[in-house]
Order: C-alpha cells, then sequence, then structure tokens
C-alpha cells in the first residue's frame, strides 16, 4: 500500500525506565529523545531509543496501566507514513473501519506528531505515525 514508508518504531511497556534505558542501552540502543504523555489520570513518562534497524518508544505508565507479563508489555507497533490523511484514505478504501478515532491527533512529542490508531484482526494495536517536524525519528 503506498503512503506506508516502514516499522516506526515498537512500543515497550516498563515499571522503570531507567533501568529499561540502561538495558537497551547495553544492547547497542541510543536514547535519541524523551517526552512526557499527559493523560487524564496521569503522566506517562516516555524515551525514544533508536536501536540497529529500529526504534523502541519505551513508556513507563503512571495513568493506571497495570504492566502483567500475560497482558503483554508491547502495547502497539507503529507504521511511519509520508502523508497520514492520504495513507488514512488509502486503509479505510481498502475496508478497515477499526479506528480508536475518526481523524489522527496532532502531537508534541518526540518534535512532533500526527497519529491515528486502529486494532488488527487480533485485537493488535497499530499505530500510523507521520513526522510533522522532525523526519529522522
Amino acid at each position: 500500500m503506498k503512503h506506508l514508508n516502514g516499522l516506526a518504531h515498537i512500543a515497550l511497556y516498563t515499571n522503570d525506565l531507567q533501568a529499561s534505558l540502561a538495558f537497551y542501552e547495553r544492547l547497542g540502543g541510543r536514547l535519541t529523545d524523551r517526552a512526557e504523555s499527559k493523560k487524564p489520570s496521569g503522566t506517562n513518562l516516555l524515551a525514544m531509543v533508536q536501536m540497529p534497524g529500529f526504534y523502541l518508544e519505551i513508556i513507563e505508565p503512571h495513568d493506571g496501566t497495570t504492566l502483567l507479563p500475560e497482558n503483554g508489555v508491547f502495547p502497539h507497533i507503529a507504521i511511519e507514513v509520508d502523508d497520514i490523511g492520504a495513507a488514512l484514505t488509502d486503509i479505510r478504501a481498502a475496508g478497515i473501519t477499526s479506528f480508536r478515532t475518526t481523524e489522527p491527533m496532532n502531537m508534541p512529542l518526540f518534535g512532533g506528531i500526527r497519529n491515528i490508531f486502529f486494532t488488527g484482526p487480533s485485537g493488535e494495536l497499530i499505530e500510523l505515525l507521520q513526522h510533522t517536524s522532525n523526519p529522522s525519528l
């Protein structure tokens, strides 16, 4: 499908952001950015780590999210797009309707992004992501 550029990042929940950063840095990762995502029930701490060939978005939730191995610690995968509006048109034309919101959100995270989430057939969460001012992430 056109407008999809490849894997943007894999999100990972952690109970200890600093311990996870140290672990992935020992594996060759490099911290590229930090951010906070304010939610009604708390502020999640975020870190973007460049690994060889992909990025990890490490999330320390403070919004009431319970981290249990049986629930999974990888909350979503993100697909980089070059034009989120055009990508949405194509995806909707392909019959996919499982979007969590009707329109993309603009967020100041990691230099500025536009994103929208939808689910796959097994409930997997997929993020379409377009960088608005920092395309290198």
